[in-house]
Order: structure tokens, then C-alpha cells, then sequence
């Protein structure tokens, strides 16, 4: 868990809320107490706070603490207000329609892929990814893509932050065999996933950019036993959703994002 002393009560009460949150089930006092930084008294008014402003919400019968309402509709708020997810839905939609698979949208969030948004058939095949849902960028297509194009001194913490875990015999598991397949990457304007996330689901990924290069999202076109070759046959489809995908945010400047 993560120690935000350098924010004050603020970033330590934000380090319990993402600690609660990251445990993606109720827990209990005692189990966050056991890989909490802070003592017993500090971590319990921290969870007290969050609990009286609606950030989480304590079970009384079962002494169990879980995300509370009020951080669902500030999560709701942000993604609706977020210009990205909006603006390409109508474009994942009639890709989705269009190729008969499943679409992902998605962001770099601290080194890792934030899901913004999915669109596929009704009978789609199931997988880790959901909005909303944090996966790793090393694994994944839309995660290498991000990466493939970010400056170097962003990609050298964002390689930092990756866990390196090895999820299938296809996941490349250290930095340098990462850099390499970045470089090939970029070369190729598009991405694959070949199943190193997860056994049998593989995608095809390409950058959304701004008018200057910066990296501001991907999107993937996944499936279960799709192999290069099919996955090709997706890729003009794919470029013409992103390339109307970033013609639709040339108007608009990401906040805190300098044109490269």
C-alpha cells in the first residue's frame, strides 16, 4: 500500500480509500490493519472519516468496509466528464458492429491501463477487461501501444511501475525484451496481445494520438482464438475508428498535456 505522507491527512485517508479499493471485496478492520503503514488509532479514524463523508461504507453486522456511494458517483462523474470515453463511444460502437468483436478504450494511468470503455456482441467472450477495471500495460495490447509511444523519460517510470509477473508462458517478463518489442511497436503503428494476459484472448491495438504524437488513449480489438493473421484483417477498420477518434479531440487539449 502506498504512504502518502508527503500529502498530509489528506493523501493518508486517499492511501486507505485505494487500499480498500484495490482489495475488490468487504474486508475487514483487522486484515487492513495487518499491511496498513499506520498505527492502529490513525488507521481508524482515517476509515471513520472516509466512512462519514460517504467514501466507503461499513457493514455493522459484518464489520466489513467496501467503496462507498458517494465515490461511485464521483467515479461515475469523471468518467462522464472525461472527453475521451464520450466522445469515441459512438466510433467503438460502429467498430464493434462493424467487425463482429469485442472493442476496448483505455488509458494510461500511473504506469497501468485504465479500461474507460468496452463495446462488443451480446455473446461476447468472457475477460478480465471492464470499464472502470486497472490491468497491467507490459500484458496487454493497448497497455504496449500506450507505452510504445510515450517520451523517454515517461516510459522509463512507467517500465518502473510493472510487476513483470508472468501471467501466461507469452508474457514478456523484464524491461529490455520490452524495449524491443516497444520499438518494433511503434515501428508498426499497431500493437498485439498474443495471449499474455490471458490463455486464448489476443487483440490487435493502435494509438490515439494528438495532432502533436502525444499518446492520449488505444484501442483494441479483441477476441478468443484470433490469430495474427485475422487480427490483421482488423487493422484498417481499427486505424479508421482511431483516426475519427482523434479527429474528434483535435479541438480540445487534454488538461496538464503539453503538444510533443
Amino acid at each position: 500500500m502506498r504512504h502518502d505522507s508527503g500529502d498530509g491527512t489528506v493523501g493518508k485517508a486517499l492511501g486507505v480509500l485505494d487500499h480498500v479499493a484495490s482489495i475488490g471485496r468487504p474486508v475487514r478492520f483487522s486484515e487492513l490493519l495487518e499491511t496498513s503503514p499506520h498505527p492502529k488509532a490513525t488507521l481508524y479514524r482515517l476509515l471513520q472519516t472516509l466512512v462519514s463523508q460517504g467514501m466507503l461504507s461499513l457493514d455493522p453486522e459484518t464489520g466489513t468496509y467496501t467503496p462507498g456511494l458517494r465515490l461511485v458517483r464521483l467515479a461515475h462523474a469523471a468518467w462522464s466528464q472525461s472527453n475521451l470515453a464520450p466522445i469515441a463511444r459512438p466510433h467503438l460502437e460502429a467498430l464493434a458492429a462493424e467487425i463482429g468483436q469485442t472493442v476496448h478504450l483505455a488509458q494510461l494511468d500511473s504506469g497501468q491501463v485504465l479500461y474507460l470503455d468496452k463495446r462488443g456482441p451480446a455473446r461476447a467472450v468472457p475477460m478480465y477487461s471492464e470499464a472502470g477495471k486497472v490491468g497491467p500495460a507490459y500484458c496487454t495490447g493497448v497497455g504496449k501501444v500506450m507505452l510504445a509511444y510515450l517520451p523517454e523519460p515517461e516510459l522509463a517510470a512507467a517500465l518502473d511501475r510493472q510487476s513483470w509477473h508472468r501471467f501466461t508462458p507469452s508474457t514478456i517478463t523484464d524491461a529490455d525484451a520490452m524495449r524491443a518489442e516497444l520499438a518494433a511497436i511503434r515501428a508498426a503503428g499497431h500493437a498485439f496481445d498474443r495471449e499474455e494476459h490471458e490463455p486464448g484472448i489476443a487483440c490487435i491495438a493502435m494509438p490515439v494520438l494528438s495532432p502533436g504524437g502525444r499518446v492520449q488513449g488505444a484501442v483494441s480489438v479483441t477476441g478468443q482464438g484470433l490469430d495474427e493473421t485475422r487480427l490483421m484483417a482488423h487493422r484498417p477498420a481499427l486505424a479508421a475508428a482511431v483516426e475519427r477518434i482523434s479527429g474528434a479531440l483535435r479541438d480540445w487539449r487534454f488538461p496538464d498535456q503539453r503538444e510533443g
